[in-house]
Formats: structure tokens, C-alpha cells, sequence
């Protein structure tokens, strides 16, 4: 029999309370971990908490100490404070330590507040009052939230703390901010507002401790440029890293953003070229290692801090604006496949009828270009809105999906922000990458898919939206609900209508793919027959993206314009042979040479025969059969 989550809490507890056991199975990881942490520092649940005052001389000291830390929380701890006052709940700062340096509560939470001891100069880590918000995100680094009878104390069992960390420029734990509430009290826009007043006061930090320094912030969406969205990254006057926020580190994950590394190693922009088209006032932009372009804004030591000197444009606006019901829409792309001509058909179907619709295919099959062929194919006059779920700060999910109201943090942009679902209103949301939704936002957007009602982050109205979805993932999502990574009810509302993308190799309409992408790309460029037929043979991973960077190399190393049978096959041999030197090198050459031999023997010794069999040059087959006596006259 399923258990509700109160239910598993209360059988938790009276395992712990009866017999100091910790049931693994009925509790989430991280109170099942601190509740061992708890017992293994010989607390008793049943008892009273050891709550300790450090009096008023070690508060001031400890508030002294960290003057500027204190200073910053403290202005937004009370913004944070407007934010959710009048519905009992208190706010309160706390040093790493656990020590509370303020506090703020409604009146109608300040007895509840005293009665439990939450005041300043009192202890909060684990070690004094067990399994509680604060303490338990001191010891995880991490945000928590603690309902009722997770609490390891059961004197705290009729309250509910939400908490936060926030982290100095150095990595460090700087301060905890926590929101606490009787249990019948709590809100489901608690966390997100704790957990962007945290951001709020990182950046903050940041500036504030570099503000001798340049600090750039940058966002692939310019209208996201001055939110707690944007990244943040601090250089030296010589272009090297000094520090990054957590957004910066978010967005260019998988690249070098550690201290002292240079500008050069993240973007391909160079820092002297993006430096002197700031100071210049030109308009600009960035792009790092991987490709992926942003906009960014440049504070130098002398601008006054927040005020950018240079702002970039989209390299590549959004679809918006109204458009004409069209009676046939054709794609902007190559569907001469059997599989790929039906899946065209079920997403005209799906649109026509408002579905949601799934797309499903490994990285590079083309999904985003199929989910706008549906958006077009639908009519709809709104906006195409594609969101990279992958990309989407845990923390900050709500408040990029639904938006914020005005003042809803400090430094908020003016008149708040819309969100990306209220931008795609009357239009379509696309969510690439959903295999990668963290759990939270599934339940987020589980809700929404109910009723389409969203709420702004700090704002008390709804507001109904018209939004067609269309997801999209390269992940096997069955296997992930069996797995307990995916919620098997959001697939079932996202799969109504779906369409699989097969792999390059898999489709007959390669030639075709080929030829459309040098008309475009490189139009001065063909590619005959048997060039095709060799590229065909060889194994595209990465799919149509990869045979476009691949005919773009192509289309520069030939001179006469024609990428031939045998530019074909000398591409295809030195990709053989770059593989058989990376990872495993003595496994992978093994394997080519061992082919090679095969082939070699089937086609009777002939290396002609052997090189066309294979689509790789004459060379290659010859550095295959090394050491084996070949007539060099076939």
C-alpha cells in the first residue's frame, strides 16, 4: 500500500522516537542522512533541543566580523520579509556556524518564534537542535526544506523552515538565510523567493568584493541580461579569471571557469576585441568554446557598479509576431525519408488539433527545426519559445518559467519579468532536452499542464495562458520512469502525439540532406554521386549537425568546388584513423586494422576493391595491411 508522504513521515518517526531506528525507505536521502547524523551525536528526539546563546558581546563581535556579508544579507533579508509578511512566517540570518545575527517575525509568529527559541544569538547547526533547515543546509551546502515531523526534535514538529545557502566570491559558505512558519502556514512560493534573495545577495558579494575589477554579465537571452539569471564573471586587468556566480559556472558548464584561467580558454571572443568594442560603445557579442553565443554587458572599474557601459544584441532573435493560418506549410528542411515524411504528417495532425506533441531522436536529428515545422503547421499567431531544460537553475525554475513581480527581489528589473511561458501565449513552448528536467520542475510543470494557470513569483494574481507544448529529448524516457528519474503521469501528458527522428545512417535521403545543406551553407560547393554514396558509409554520431560541420571542412579544402569520390574517401580515412588514436588506441586500431585484413581477403587482394568496399582511400587501406604482402598494381 502507498503511503502519503505525511504518513511516511509519522511511520519515520516512530521507528526513531521507539527504538533510535532510521527507516532508509520513508524518508528523502537528506533527512534520513541527518537524522543519522543526529543520533551519531548522541541527540535524543524525544528531548529537549540544546539550543545555546552566545549573549549580546559574541553576537556584535560575530556581526562585526563579517561586516559586509551582514550589511548586504540584512537589506535584503528585509526586503525578502516584505515579500511574504502578513501570513506568519518569520525570516532570519545565520552565519556559517549556525549562529542567528538577525531576525524578523510577524507579529503573529513572534510568540511561536520565542517559544522555539529562534532569536538572534542562538545556535541552529545540527549539533545543537538536530534536523532543521538551517543547519542541515550548513551541513549539505545545499537549500532544504524541513515540514513538521522531519524535524529530528519533536518539540519543532509544528513548523515548517525553508533555507538557503549563500556563497562568498572564494566558494566559501558565507551565510544561511531561512524562512520559518507554523506547518498549516507554509507557501509553495516560499523557496523560490528564499532561494533567489540567496542569489540576490551572491551577486551582490561579488560586485561589492570586485568592484576594483571587470565584471561582465551575460545571458543568451537579452532581456534576461539584468536578472538574477545572468551570469557573472570577474577578470583581471590581463583577462584571467578571478571569480564567477553560480549562473556563470551554470551556463558554461564543461568549461574552464576556475580561478586563473584565461578569457581566451572560455570564449572565443577575445577579451581585448570585446573589451575595446565595449569601451567604444559598439554593439557586440560572445560566444565561448562550445558555440554558444550571449549577450553580456562590461562594468569597468570605473563605471559605477550596476551601470553597463556596452550592451549586445541576440545573435539570433525570436520567431514572434502574427502570422497568416497558412493551408500548407512546407519544411524548411529535407523529409524525403519514408519515417521522417510520416512523422511531418502526425505533427501537422497534432497541430491542427492542439496536441502536445513528443519528439523524440538522438542529438542532431533535428527536432527543434521539426517542432517549428508543427508551430507554423498550427497557425498559431504567438511566439515560438524553445527552452533548454537542461539549462534551467533548479533554483531559480520558477521564476524564469512564470516570471516575477515587480520588487519580488531586490534589484529586480522595473515592473517585473513575464516569464517564458507567458511569452509563448498564444503561441508555442517548446522544451528541449525534458529527459533532462530535474524532478522539481517536472511537478512545476505538471501543475501548469492542469489547468495553464501561472503565478508570477511574488505576485498574489493568475493568469490563464494559451500555450501549445511540444517537448523534446534524446533520452529513453520509459527507461527513466523506471528508473524513478522521470514522472511517468507528465509523460503520459506529454506523449499524446509523437514523433521519432531516425539517425542519419538510418534514413535514404542522405544525398538529398547533403545537397541542401551545401546549397545553403556553402552554395559555391556540390558533391557528386559517389561522394555522397561514401560519406553515407560513415558513421555520423553526431548526426545532420555533424555531416554539416563536416561538408562545411569539405567545402573549404576543395579548390575546384566538387567534393568527389576520392575527397570523400581521404575524409572518411583520416576520421578512421583519428579514431583508432583517441581513447583507446590499441583496442580501436586493432579493430580498423582487423577489417581492413577482412575486406581485404574478400576482395581476392585487391586495394582498389578493398578501398571503394570500405569508403576510405588507398593509403589507408595500405597503413591497415602493414606488414601483410600486397600486389601495389591492383
Amino acid at each position: 500500500m502507498l503511503l502519503h508522504a505525511e504518513d511516511r513521515v509519522g511511520h519515520a518517526r516512530a521507528a526513531l522516537e521507539s527504538n533510535g531506528l532510521v527507516v532508509a525507505d520513508l524518508l528523502s536521502a537528506d533527512i534520513r542522512d541527518s537524522w543519522q547524523r543526529c543520533l551519531s551525536s548522541g541527540l535524543d528526539p524525544t528531548a529537549a533541543p540544546r539550543i545555546e546563546n552566545v549573549g549580546a558581546d559574541h553576537l556584535r563581535r560575530a556581526r562585526d566580523q563579517r561586516a559586509m556579508v551582514h550589511r548586504l544579507a540584512s537589506a535584503e533579508l528585509r526586503a525578502l520579509y516584505q515579500q511574504i509578511a502578513g501570513s506568519n512566517f518569520m525570516v532570519a540570518l545565520a552565519a556559517p556556524d549556525g549562529l542567528l545575527l538577525d531576525a524578523i517575525a510577524d507579529p503573529s509568529f513572534a510568540r511561536e518564534a520565542q517559544a522555539a527559541s529562534i532569536e538572534p544569538g542562538t545556535i541552529w547547526d545540527e549539533i545543537h537542535c538536530g534536523t532543521n533547515a538551517l543547519g542541515t543546509t550548513i551541513a549539505t551546502g545545499t537549500a532544504q526544506s524541513i515540514h513538521g515531523g522531519e524535524h529530528f526534535f519533536r518539540r519543532h514538529n509544528a513548523i515548517t523552515c525553508i533555507a538557503a545557502p549563500v556563497f562568498g566570491p572564494d566558494g566559501a559558505l558565507a551565510c544561511v538565510l531561512d524562512a520559518s512558519s507554523d506547518c498549516g502556514s507554509r507557501q509553495s512560493h516560499t523557496r523560490a523567493l528564499v532561494g533567489m534573495a540567496a542569489v540576490q545577495i551572491e551577486n551582490l558579494l561579488l560586485r561589492e568584493t570586485h568592484a576594483r575589477h571587470r565584471i561582465i554579465a551575460f545571458h543568451s537571452r537579452p532581456e534576461y541580461l539584468s536578472t538574477l539569471s545572468a551570469g557573472i564573471l570577474v577578470f583581471s586587468e590581463s583577462g584571467r579569471v578571478l571569480a564567477a556566480n553560480r549562473q556563470a559556472r551554470f551556463l558554461l558548464a564543461g568549461l574552464p571557469v576556475v580561478m586563473g584561467r584565461s578569457f581566451d580558454a572560455i570564449f572565443r571572443t577575445g577579451f581585448g576585441v570585446f573589451h575595446d568594442a565595449c569601451a567604444r560603445g559598439d554593439i557586440g557579442t560572445l560566444e565561448d568554446r562550445v558555440g554558444s553565443i550571449y549577450v553580456a554587458t562590461l562594468e569597468t572599474p570605473k563605471a559605477a557598479r550596476g551601470v553597463a557601459v556596452a550592451v549586445a544584441v541576440a545573435a539570433r532573435p525570436a520567431i514572434a509576431g502574427p502570422q497568416a493560418k497558412p493551408d500548407v506549410v512546407k519544411p524548411d528542411f529535407v523529409a524525403d525519408d519514408p519515417a521522417v515524411a510520416a512523422g511531418l504528417r502526425l505533427a501537422a495532425s497534432a497541430a491542427a488539433r492542439n496536441l502536445p506533441l513528443l519528439i523524440r531522436g538522438a542529438t542532431g536529428t533535428g527536432k527543434e527545426l521539426l517542432a517549428r515545422y508543427a508551430h507554423a503547421a498550427s497557425g498559431r499567431r504567438g511566439a515560438f519559445v524553445p527552452v533548454n531544460c537542461a539549462a534551467l537553475a533548479e533554483t531559480l525554475i520558477e521564476a524564469e518559467l512564470f516570471g516575477y513581480a515587480d520588487g519580488a527581489y531586490t534589484g529586480a528589473r522595473r515592473g517585473g519579468a513575464p516569464g517564458l511561458v507567458a511569452e509563448a501565449d498564444g503561441g508555442t513552448l517548446f522544451l528541449d532536452e525534458i529527459g533532462d528536467m530535474k524532478r522539481p520542475l517536472q511537478a512545476v510543470l505538471l501543475r501548469l499542464l492542469d489547468d495553464w494557470t501561472i503565478r508570477p513569483v511574488g505576485s498574489t494574481r493568475n493568469r490563464t495562458v494559451d500555450v501549445r507544448l511540444i517537448a523534446a529529448t534524446n533520452a529513453d524516457l520509459d527507461a527513466a520512469v523506471a528508473a524513478g528519474h522521470f514522472r511517468a503521469d507528465l509523460l503520459y501528458r506529454l506523449n499524446t502525439a509523437e514523433v521519432r527522428l531516425p539517425a542519419l545512417n538510418d534514413r535514404a535521403d542522405f544525398a538529398t540532406i547533403a545537397r541542401h545543406l551545401l546549397a545553403r551553407f556553402a552554395p559555391d560547393t556540390t558533391i557528386t554521386d559517389d561522394g555522397a554514396r561514401v560519406l553515407a558509409g560513415h558513421a555520423w554520431c553526431g548526426n545532420i549537425r555533424e555531416l554539416k560541420s563536416a561538408l562545411l571542412r569539405l567545402a573549404l579544402q576543395q579548390e575546384g568546388g566538387v567534393i568527389d569520390q576520392m575527397a570523400a574517401e581521404t575524409f572518411v580515412g583520416q576520421r578512421a584513423m583519428q579514431r583508432a588514436e583517441s581513447d583507446d588506441p590499441h583496442d580501436l586500431r586493432d579493430i580498423v586494422r582487423a577489417r581492413i585484413r577482412a575486406t581485404f581477403r574478400e576482395n581476392g587482394g585487391n586495394i582498389s576493391a578493398t578501398a571503394r568496399s570500405l569508403g576510405v582511400s588507398r593509403n589507408t587501406v595500405y597503413r591497415g595491411l602493414d606488414g601483410v604482402a600486397v600486389n601495389r598494381e591492383h
